[in-house]
């Protein structure tokens, strides 16, 4: 097929959007990754005319669909009411299910140079802030504290550490991406160790022991997938789903048999709190367990459940219900099943580490509906789609 002079442009342009959304990831990381939902929505608006849904990614699509509708729905019985529009998770999720997609498939449709440019943007960039995180974790955050002082805006030490500590997070599900792409572009391995080191650094110096854990489970999971192309993501796929549909009963088992009450007492402060907000959840998805309790109601659950269950899997079921819990199983199903190959690619493998990863932060962190959690995923899958070769990539 000959491309048009206009179909050039729209593929320069695409480009552009990519070098521009990798160029201020590190940043924004740091600063404040709360900023990732405004990068992410700016970056969607910006490709959005040529958002598209290939028949390859219609079954992830059509999982999307059916959360957001599902959640979008159950929000009539669901106790948590915003106060006003701008509060209201059900018309973001509706926002982000399209911007972030079209953000998503922007990384598809990008001018092979300026594709190249943006992976070596993100490689980079991503190695910078990993060595970032090392000083600040060894200073005590020192670098972010002298610029809140700075700009007028000073900060407790303790709360500086925190802030900090948030932007390992987002790079631990990025690492497998940027080691691969500084690979890739001509940096060998020192991207992905500076990645590294400041993943580890983060949990060493700023207390964030969940970016490790995260990203040690994800560089076996693309382990297995490289070792194993055909069978480890498939295997992969069939855990997530199911971690998703499983999850609950698996832990009402453990409660029942008094090993989960015993790892309750033993394990630190942070650890056993979350076990109380997985019980306190569990008894309640008992309840309404095809329907859900509503978008948003574990808001409502406290002092039991702060804010949500602090476990994907159990927020979904105690939100959406089985339904929900469907859909997550089917969406992380197909994700992971579709790198599934015949020989081995270090892109597949990369994309299984960095869903894993994600999975796995999701499973003991932020609550699902975060948007700038969300928006760290969209960014976290377009890295990895603009890494895959073009016999594997579904063109727009």
């Amino acid at each position: 097929m000959i491309q048009t002079p206009a179909a050039g442009r729209g593929a320069v342009w695409l480009g552009g959007v990519l070098v521009f959304l990798f160029s201020l990831t590190p940043l924004v990381a740091w600063l404040g990754p709360l900023g990732f939902a405004p990068l992410a929505a700016v970056c969607g608006l910006a490709a959005v005319w040529a958002l598209r849904i290939g028949k390859a990614d219609r079954p992830a699509a059509i999982a999307i669909l059916v959360m957001v509708c599902w959640a979008v729905v159950s929000v009539v019985w669901s106790p948590y009411q915003p106060a006003k529009l701008g509060n209201s998770t059900a018309a973001k999720l509706m926002a982000e299910a399209v911007l972030y997609w079209a953000m998503f498939r922007a990384a598809a449709g990008a001018a092979p140079a300026s594709r190249a440019l943006a992976l070596k943007v993100l490689a980079w960039g991503l190695a910078a802030y990993g060595a970032l995180l090392v000083v600040e974790a060894a200073s005590g955050a020192l670098i972010y504290r002298s610029l809140r002082q700075a700009i007028g805006d000073p900060i407790r030490p303790d709360l500086a550490i925190k802030n900090v500590a948030q932007g390992a997070f987002v790079l631990a599900v990025l690492a497998p991406a940027g080691a691969l792409a500084g690979w890739r572009t001509g940096g060998g391995a020192w991207p992905g160790l500076l990645i590294g080191a400041g993943v580890i650094a983060a949990t060493l110096g700023l207390a964030a022991d969940a970016p490790t854990l995260a990203l040690v489970a994800g560089l076996l999971a693309g382990a297995a997938a490289y070792v194993w192309p055909k069978a480890a993501p498939r295997v992969l796929a069939a855990g997530a789903a199911a971690y998703f549909l499983a999850m609950p009963w698996a832990l009402a088992a453990g409660w029942k048999s008094g090993l989960l009450q015993q790892v309750e007492a033993r394990v630190e402060l942070s650890w056993s709190m979350r076990l109380g907000y997985w019980r306190h959840a569990v008894d309640w998805i008992g309840d309404h367990p095809f329907r859900g309790w509503g978008l948003d109601a574990s808001r409502m659950f406290g002092p039991g459940i702060t804010l949500h269950p602090h476990n994907g899997a159990l927020q979904v079921w105690l939100e959406l219900g089985l339904i929900g819990a469907m859909a997550a199983a089917v969406f992380f199903a197909v994700v992971l099943a579709r790198q599934a190959r015949a020989a081995r690619d270090p892109a597949a493998a990369a994309a299984v580490a960095a869903a894993s990863a994600y999975l796995v932060m999701g499973a003991v962190s932020f609550g699902v509906w975060q948007e700038w959690w969300l928006a760290a995923g969209a960014l976290a899958a377009a890295a990895c789609l603009a890494l895959q070769s073009p016999s594997v990539t579904e063109r727009p």
